[in-house]
């Protein structure tokens, strides 16, 4: 094998990967299912066995097993080839010693300071005392494998060097700093109480530390400390505790957002086990990306302040731009769910049921004042617009608009129609960065609606026949014109089906390839279009391009005065006529 992605797919089969995470139904040769990507009814997402591919004809993306698991659990390269070798049965510093130079020592050193800083606290009474007083029980704190970080200066440095690691390794993994000066080394975290940070597949990436109330006062970092960011922890994908609560939050279909650690803890504790926390830090796409694939509700907790609400608005926004519900939990008299648990035992589950929609919490918020003069109700008005206006659902839109204008008075009419002069910007969506030694790219193709219309006609062709062909086949689109050439070309004179799959018309173009492997897995969705129907789309949108050409050869002729343009103009009118009686069914 060239290279340990190879050795890795001949090992491991596609269905059988995918199985784990989604329910694949037989489409003929391949399978299919409703897409993880995007919200969807009838399935789209395609998985050909022969070609070890997958393919989402509604997102239209595609790629192999890397680029799924790394698309799925939102997860960069290494990590899914670690994972993956581990299921084939391969070990990876065989096949692949850089990769796991690079990356896989990362892992081993934060695994064996979790289990340095879990000994310590073990062995401390102060740090056992203050987690007794904040009311977190011996088996939550072995369950989250929470430790203590010592006082000095180097005692983790020195642990970690006599079990064989390199310092400069070490430092890689975010465990120590380097001096400017002296350019010697000391631990990061002292006199802390470390939470571990696991990715979603169960492997400790870094820590985040908080010092004791005793130590505050002399501390200069901080009272929390999180690890840097590293080759394999990225604070922006990471959510504390989501490895443990995913199960659970498959499960209900909703998720808890709370701010910390001892938040998290404190809930899983009361029996809120579909909770996750953002650790401190701020809220991304990609933690509610994480989300989307396993809950279609987010309910948020954030503190009664101004900082708090700014930061629950711009979580509630992120959710909604993503196509999910939330919801708001509010706690009166309490500033946190960690404090609720310890004087409220037993009420946060009755909270969580409570907790009521975002768009209500923003009505109450914004609709306050808007009594007080036209002014602060159009003021109001526009804020909640501009919260409605960034749902991608027409149905929840329209639900929020009848809402505001019951809660208002204003005409629904209205309320759209300054609604639509109402701006706001899109979140920009991050490109994926692939190592050299890396899956196939995450395909993401854009069709014109002419080459869409082309793939369906043909897709159809393969259950029904060239013949299906007949009378198009020079209207279908250029980029799908080799695909057609290759059909007739693989068939004898006397046959009109096609092969029951596509490796038997495989060329040595890897491009057609491709093409001629969504053809076949789009034919295999069993979607009920009307063949005569799409032949009608294919001709109007045929007819409009020669339509458009004809009409900027009229420039140019115009321009030039050379070139015939009486005939031109006979030929666009005649062009003309046509679309007009296919569009009007005459």
């Amino acid at each position: 094998m060239t290279n340990a992605t190879e050795e890795i797919k001949s090992k491991l089969d596609i269905v059988d990967v995918l199985k784990n995470y989604l329910e694949l139904k037989p489409a003929g040769k391949n399978f299919k299912t409703v897409c993880p990507f995007h919200r969807e009814k009838t399935p789209s997402f395609m998985v050909s066995p022969e070609r070890q591919s997958w393919h989402c004809f509604g997102c239209n993306i595609g790629g192999d097993i890397f680029t799924f698991l790394m698309k799925y659990e939102n997860i960069e390269f290494f990590e899914a080839l670690k994972i993956l070798a581990e299921k084939a049965g391969i070990e990876l510093k065989k096949i692949n010693p850089a990769g796991e130079k690079q990356f896989g020592v990362l892992y081993d050193i934060n695994e064996e300071a979790k289990f340095f800083f879990h000994h310590r606290l073990k062995e401390s009474e102060l740090f056992k005392n203050y987690l007794k007083n904040r009311g977190l029980k011996e088996e939550t704190v072995a369950e989250f494998e929470l430790g203590a970080s010592p006082s000095g200066w180097d005692e983790l440095l020195v642990y970690l060097v006599n079990k064989n690691f390199d310092p400069q390794d070490i430092l890689r993994a975010g465990l120590v700093v380097k001096s400017e000066g002296r350019g010697t080394y000391f631990d990061r975290f002292r006199r802390r109480l470390m939470f571990p940070i696991l990715n979603s597949s169960g492997k400790t990436v870094g820590f985040s530390g908080r010092i004791l109330p005793e130590f505050e006062a002399e501390e200069k970092m901080g009272k929390y400390v999180n690890s840097p960011e590293t080759p394999i922890f990225f604070k922006h994908k990471l959510l504390y505790g989501f490895d443990k609560s995913k199960a659970f939050i498959r499960e209900s279909k909703q998720a808890v957002l709370v701010e910390g650690q001892m938040d998290l803890l404190m809930s899983w504790q009361e029996g809120v086990k579909n909770v996750v926390a953002s650790s401190g830090t701020a809220l991304t796409e990609d933690h509610i990306k994480s989300l989307s694939r396993f809950a279609d509700e987010i309910i948020i907790n954030f503190d009664s302040d101004e900082a708090g609400f700014a930061a629950g608005e711009r979580a509630i926004d992120l959710i909604h731009k993503t196509d999910l519900s939330a919801k708001v939990l509010s706690l009166e008299g309490v500033k946190d769910p960690a404090e609720l648990a310890v004087k409220s035992p037993g009420k946060l589950k009755n909270l969580i049921a409570e907790a009521i929609p975002a768009m209500e919490f923003f009505f109450r918020r914004y609709l306050s004042l808007a009594k007080e003069s036209v002014k602060e109700l159009k003021k109001s008005v526009r804020l909640a617009l501009s919260k409605i206006k960034i749902m991608p659902s027409a149905v929840e839109r329209n639900f929020w608009l009848k809402e505001l204008s019951k809660k208002t008075g204003v005409p629904e009419n209205t309320l759209l129609e300054e609604m639509s002069s109402l701006s706001f910007s899109t979140l920009s969506i991050k490109k994926n960065n692939f190592l050299s030694d890396s899956p196939t790219p995450l395909v993401e193709e854009s069709f014109t609606r002419k080459e869409l219309l082309s793939q369906k006609i043909l897709s159809q062709t393969v259950l029904k026949g060239i013949a299906a062909l007949e009378g198009f086949e020079e209207m279908i689109a250029e980029k799908f014109k080799d695909v057609l050439l290759h059909f007739k070309k693989g068939l004898p004179a006397d046959k009109q089906s096609l092969p029951a799959q596509a490796s038997e018309l495989s060329t040595t173009n890897p491009e057609l390839d491709h093409l001629l492997e969504l053809v076949y897995l789009k034919s295999g969705l069993d979607e009920e279009e009307n063949l005569d129907e799409l032949k009608k789309q294919l001709r109007i949108e045929h007819l409009k391009g020669l339509k458009e050409k004809l009409f900027n050869e009229i420039k140019l002729a115009a321009a030039d005065g050379k070139i015939d343009k009486e005939s031109l103009l006979s030929e666009f009118y005649r062009v003309s006529r046509e679309l007009d009686e296919v569009v009007n069914g005459i």
